[in-house]
């Protein structure tokens, strides 16, 4: 496995018990293959909402992992205090920027990471902050806790860092960490977040029309 590597002015973030993690990695391949993180949202990046959301959802600890046109992202984006990961495998699908950024996180004192992807604008910070509230998120680096919508599962999902390594084993091409869910399904605490955020993805020219 690749390590991942951490911009040096970022590496020395401020200690958190949950840490944001943040997936914005994508090539935007249906989009023309611009980066979804420098894709326009009332009038700046996707990446710089989604950090946004995070903070004030209550991370105050960010890593970004980064991949396509990770140098643009670097030069275009303000993202002060964040860990910035570059993921040079990011084209083997998010399952590899997830694991290099739970690998990010390994040594720190986080004992939790809670995940966001950068091409759902419409999850804020409200959700986040659902989530991180969780009895669960709270509790044990055995935690296990995600948002859902209408009774399906979404992002952001919470891992306590002792699931790590098992979300590390079994995250492979675009399904990230759904097959290591689905197995610790009875131990996912559920947080219904329908009523506050919506989970569309940014995937297509036709998506396009929900940024402002």
């Amino acid at each position: 496995m690749t390590i991942p590597r951490t911009s040096p002015d970022t590496a020395q973030a401020v200690p958190e018990r949950v840490a944001g993690l943040l997936l914005a990695a994508g090539g935007g391949r249906r989009l023309g293959g611009r980066p979804k993180a420098l894709l326009t949202h009332r009038g700046r990046p996707l990446v710089e909402h989604a950090v946004r959301s995070l903070r004030e959802g209550g991370c105050e600890r960010v890593h970004v992992v980064l991949g396509a046109g990770a140098d643009e992202v670097r030069a275009r984006a303000s993202l002060p205090g964040c860990v910035l990961v570059d993921n040079p495998g990011w084209e083997r699908g998010m399952g590899s920027s997830l694991r290099a950024g739970l690998a990010s996180l390994a040594g720190t004192d986080a004992r939790a990471a809670l995940v966001l992807l950068v091409d759902q604008p419409g999850i804020g910070p409200e959700a986040v902050a659902r989530v991180l509230g969780a009895r669960a998120a709270r509790e044990s680096r055995e935690s296990l806790a995600s948002a859902t919508y209408a009774g399906v599962r979404g992002h952001p999902v919470l891992f306590g860092s002792g699931h790590w390594a098992g979300v590390a084993a079994t995250a492979t091409g675009d399904r990230g960490a759904r097959a290591y869910l689905k197995k610790h399904a009875d131990r996912v605490t559920l947080v219904e977040c329908g009523d506050v955020a919506e989970p569309y993805d940014i995937d297509t020219e036709e998506d396009l029309a929900r940024l402002e």
